[in-house]
């Protein structure tokens, strides 16, 4: 069995910009630096997970259905910078929404790990050895209950910063791309070095 190691992504802040509201896959555009960033943790041996939490489902904005036009438009926006993603999960669920059978609790929403064990469990990943890239502390928390590393890409999308034990971040960024860079010096790969001699 390959184990592989991820980079587990969220979706509308973190990877792509312009897909927030609702299903408009042709306005999703990658943040700045998402190709250079993701380049970097490719060739160092990590594949890219989207993790996205989808409300707008139970709250009656679009159509589940809609949202496989949502990963096809962030495949295009990828592969336009020679990256692949290896699978795309969301949840549509909210305890608070609109129909039923979405407002339900339940264990892939995050800050619940449920999306991250799935795909863990579809791909032979490697939680301990992988990372979730977030912008908020329910990425996270997520990550962490998951037992993946985490980076929070604080862009000022966490509004409420309600911390505790599974809510602290082993890093903060200010971009994907110095996200990437912390990765790597983790791992080893980079030395802190180069990204001072980077950021002069």
């Amino acid at each position: 069995m390959n184990i592989r190691r991820a980079v587990f992504l969220g979706g509308n802040g973190t990877l792509v910009n312009g897909g927030a509201p609702g299903v408009r896959p042709g306005r999703l555009r990658l943040v700045r630096g998402a190709g250079e960033a993701l380049r970097l943790l490719r060739d160092a041996g990590f594949t890219f997970v989207v993790v996205s939490n989808r409300p707008g489902v139970a709250r009656g904005e679009y159509e589940e259905a809609d949202l496989a036009s949502v990963a096809a438009g962030m495949r295009e926006a990828l592969r336009s910078e020679g990256i692949g993603m290896l699978d795309f999960y969301y949840c549509p669920h909210d305890p608070h929404g609109l129909l039923r059978s979405y407002a339900v609790p339940c264990v892939c929403r995050k800050p619940m790990p449920g999306m991250l064990h799935r795909a863990a469990f579809e791909h032979d990943l490697d939680l301990a050895r992988s990372w979730i890239v977030g912008d908020d502390l329910d990425d996270v928390e997520a990550g962490v209950r998951a037992g993946c590393r985490t980076v929070l890409v604080d862009g000022g999308a966490e509004i409420e910063w309600r911390l505790n034990e599974q809510r602290l971040p082993h890093h903060v960024a200010e971009t994907l791309e110095e996200a990437a860079r912390l990765i790597l010096e983790d791992e080893h790969v980079l030395d802190w070095r180069e990204r001072a001699v980077d950021v002069r």
